[in-house]
């Protein structure tokens, strides 16, 4: 899950890393009044989850706090790569020397959270690495005692900062962003750029957080800051559902039970020829009501051309899983072709249910991927 950036800046400011001040505004006269408090110049930035905002019109500087409402007025209503800009982040303008960047990520490849640093802010890390690999500094915290003292304060010196109070405020801010990390189970928090003052003391100006969907539970505070408008509307029905599901650019609709028979199955429709349209794992134990929504998430897709239902009933029953087919299309009335290889515990009953249905039946996974693809194509 994403946060905005007002939202990843308010995190990171609980664990003491200093942030720029300012406030969030969802009017133009709000951000006069933020502008107003700063007392100086501001940067009103469009807070919506895409880049490139800058590059659309997003982030504007006003020098005063009657420029700050008017750019906000300007910003507010616009459409970012089609998500409306509803908030507003009204910041103060800072002068710095120089940018630096930072971040914390779930590493796969170490198996470890891993701090990442680079005396080369301010762009995108991804560049960087293209351009100048020997730029990019990659330090593992210890699996079990976390980010060590002198392990930040090495990010500090191999990014050139030498003197002893900019280097010991960089490894608090680094110790910092890898508790905040940890502690709200992100899978990345980011500052880009953490600035260099004139004074020497540093400041993040921009920050990123992800969370990881999964431990959301443990955090109920931070569920509550999704902004649901910037989900796909089948994902957010999807997780309303307690369904599992991932657009994908394929043509042939999927809806499996369990996330290993999900890839098996996307893995068939490629070798029999066909690309699928989403991954879709219903779950165990799933019932009608699921079964009928998952069915409707999937053909709310326009490219999807057939749809193949691969059940393997242990815990999930097939006789519900065909009613919950059966229910969805009184519903939502479609000529997409559909194939369903069922088979398990009640598969009779379902098959039976299915019988004067336009379902074509296949008895193997294999058979069902194939009949899916010609389905596809036209040619069933």
């Amino acid at each position: 899950m994403k946060l905005h950036e007002y939202q990843a800046r308010e995190l990171l400011a609980r664990y003491g890393i200093p942030v720029t001040g300012g406030g969030v505004a969802v009017t133009p006269a709000e951000a006069r009044a933020i502008a107003e408090q700063i007392g100086g110049p501001v940067v009103v930035k469009a807070q919506v989850h895409v880049g490139g905002r800058g590059k659309a019109g997003g982030v504007k500087l006003a020098q005063t706090p009657a420029e700050a409402e008017q750019v906000a007025g300007q910003i507010l209503g616009m459409n970012i790569k089609g998500l409306t800009v509803e908030k507003v982040l009204v910041a103060e303008a800072v002068s710095y020397e120089r940018e630096i960047y930072l971040s914390a990520i779930l590493d796969r490849g170490s198996k470890r959270i891993t701090m990442i640093a680079s005396a080369e802010g301010g762009v995108e890390i991804e560049e960087v690495a293209k351009t100048n690999p020997a730029a990019i500094i990659k330090i593992s915290a210890h699996p079990t005692m976390g980010l060590l003292d002198f392990q930040a304060r090495e990010l500090a010196f191999r990014i050139g900062l030498r003197d002893g109070k900019q280097a010991r405020q960089f490894a608090q801010i680094a110790s910092a962003l890898y508790r905040a990390f940890v502690e709200n189970d992100a899978s990345l928090a980011e500052i880009n750029p953490l600035v260099v003052k004139a004074d020497g003391s540093l400041l993040a100006l921009d920050s990123k957080v992800l969370l990881d969907e999964s431990a959301l539970f443990r955090h109920p505070e931070l569920a509550a800051l999704r902004d649901p408008s910037a989900d796909p509307e089948a994902e957010r029905r999807a997780r309303e559902a307690d369904i599992t599901y991932i657009k994908l650019d394929g043509n042939i609709g999927c809806m499996v039970n369990g996330a290993g028979l999900a890839m098996a199955t996307m893995d068939v429709i490629k070798l029999s020829g066909g690309e699928p349209a989403n991954f879709l794992d219903i779950g165990g134990g799933a019932g009608k009501e699921k079964v009928k929504a998952a069915l409707q998430i999937i053909l709310s897709d326009p490219n999807v051309k057939a749809v193949l239902f691969n059940i393997f009933g242990g815990i999930t029953r097939v006789d519900e899983v065909a009613r919950g087919i059966l229910a969805a299309l009184e519903e939502v009335p479609t000529d997409v072709p559909m194939v369903a290889r069922l088979v398990g515990t009640n598969e009779e009953a379902g098959r039976a249910l299915l019988a004067g249905s336009k379902l074509i039946p296949a008895a193997t996974l294999a058979e069902g991927a194939q009949k899916a693809v010609a389905a596809a194509r036209g040619e069933l």
